[in-house]
C-alpha cells in the first residue's frame, strides 16, 4: 500500500470514529433529557393520583401531627417544584425512598428483584432469536409459499393473543394436565437449604455451585414463562428478519452472486443474511428491552418474584415509592438498550464508516 493510499485509509478511519464519537454524544444527550422526561412523567403521576405519600408511609389512622410531621420529614409541604428538584437529586443517588411494604430501600428491593426479571427476558430473548431469525429467513426466501403463510400467521398470533390468556393456557395445558414442567414460582422450598444465590441469575448460580439438581428444578420452572416470552419476541424478529431479507434478495450482488454460481445456501446464509444482521442487532436489542418492560402480566402469572411482580404487589398495596422507583428503572434499562442498539448499529455498518 502506498503512502498516499495510507493516508488516505488513515484519514477514513479518523473521520468514523470522529463521526462514531460525535454520534455517542448525541445519544447521551438524547438519553438524559429522556432520563429527565421520564423522571418528570412519574413525579407528576406521583402526585396527580389520589393517594397521599404521608398517609401511605404512616397510615390512614395516624394522628394529624404525625402525618404533618411526615410531610416535613419528606419535604412534602414545600412548593411542586422545589419537591421535583429534591426528586431529581435523590434518583440521581439512587434514592427512591422506602417501600411502604417491605420497609427497605426501594433500591435495595430493586437490586434483589431485578436479576429474576433479566434472567428471565435474556432466556426468551435467545428463544426468540434462535427461532425467529431461521423462521424470518424461510419465510423471505419461500415468499409466497404455504410456509410463508404460517410464519406470517405464527407472528400474527404472537402480535394478537393476550400474553395472560396464553400463559394461563399454558400452565394448564403443561403443568396441570400433561405435568411436563413445575408450575408457578421460581425454585421448589427443598433447594432453599441447598442452593445460595450468588449472581441473582439462579440458572448461572446453580452453574457455578455444580449443582445440578438445582439448574434443572430451577430451568423446569424457567422454560415455561421464557418461552411464552420468547414467543412473542419470536413474531416480532421473525417479522423483522423477513423484511430484511427480502430487501437483501432483491439487491444486485445477489443477482451476481448466483450469476457466479454460487449455491444458494451460501448466498442466503452467507452473504444475505450477514448484511441483514447489523439492523438485526437492533431489533433484538428492542425486542429485549421490551421484554424487560412488558414482563409484568407473564410474572404475575407465573408468580415470579422479579420488577413486574414487585410493582404489581407495590400497586395492590399503594406503595408508590416503590411503584415509581420501579418504573424509572425499568424506563431507563430501556432507554439505554435502545441508545446502545443504535451505536451499535453504527459501530457495525460498514456503510456509516464513509459518512
Amino acid at each position: 500500500m502506498s503512502s498516499t493510499e495510507t493516508q488516505l485509509e488513515s484519514r477514513r478511519t479518523g473521520a468514523w470514529a470522529s463521526n462514531l464519537l460525535w454520534a455517542i454524544g448525541r445519544f447521551l444527550l438524547i438519553g438524559a433529557i429522556t432520563f429527565l422526561g421520564l423522571l418528570a412523567v412519574t413525579f407528576f403521576i406521583g402526585r396527580v393520583i389520589p393517594i397521599d405519600p404521608a398517609l401511605a408511609i404512616v397510615g390512614d389512622r395516624a394522628p394529624a401531627h404525625v402525618v404533618e410531621r411526615v410531610r416535613e420529614e419528606y419535604g412534602l409541604n414545600l412548593p411542586i417544584y422545589q419537591q421535583f428538584v429534591i426528586y431529581i437529586k435523590d434518583a440521581l443517588q439512587g434514592n427512591f425512598g422506602n417501600s411502604v411494604l417491605t420497609t427497605n430501600p426501594v433500591m435495595t428491593d430493586i437490586r434483589r428483584v431485578f436479576p429474576a426479571t433479566m434472567e428471565l427476558a435474556t432466556f426468551g430473548t435467545l428463544i426468540g432469536a434462535l427461532f425467529g431469525v431461521p423462521l424470518g429467513v424461510l419465510a423471505a426466501v419461500k415468499r409466497g409459499s404455504i410456509i410463508d403463510q404460517i410464519v406470517r400467521i405464527i407472528g400474527l398470533i404472537g402480535y394478537s393473543v393476550p400474553i395472560f390468556w396464553l400463559g394461563l393456557l399454558a400452565l394448564l395445558v403443561f403443568y396441570a394436565k400433561l405435568g411436563w414442567t413445575s408450575g408457578p414460582g421460581r425454585i421448589d422450598v427443598v433447594y432453599e437449604y441447598t442452593f445460595t444465590p450468588i449472581t441473582g441469575f439462579y440458572l448461572l448460580d446453580a452453574i457455578l455451585q455444580r449443582n445440578w439438581d438445582a439448574f434443572w428444578n430451577i430451568f423446569s420452572f424457567i422454560i415455561l414463562p421464557a418461552s411464552l416470552l420468547g414467543y412473542f419476541s419470536l413474531a416480532y424478529i421473525s417479522r423483522m428478519t423477513r423484511s430484511f431479507m427480502l430487501n437483501e434478495l432483491e439487491q444486485e450482488y445477489i443477482v451476481a452472486a448466483r450469476a457466479k454460481g454460487l449455491s444458494e445456501t451460501r448466498i442466503i446464509w452467507g452473504h444475505a443474511l450477514r448484511n441483514a444482521a447489523v439492523p438485526l442487532v437492533t431489533v433484538i436489542a428492542l425486542s429485549y428491552a421490551g421484554l424487560l418492560e412488558g414482563s409484568v402480566l407473564t410474572e404475575t402469572v407465573f408468580s415470579w418474584p422479579g420488577l413486574g411482580m414487585y410493582i404489581t404487589n407495590s400497586l395492590q398495596n399503594a406503595d408508590m415509592n416503590a411503584v415509581l422507583g420501579g418504573t424509572i428503572i425499568i424506563g431507563t434499562v430501556f432507554v439505554a438498550i435502545n441508545l446502545l442498539s443504535d451505536v451499535l448499529y453504527r459501530a457495525l455498518d460498514p456503510r456509516t464508516r464513509a459518512r
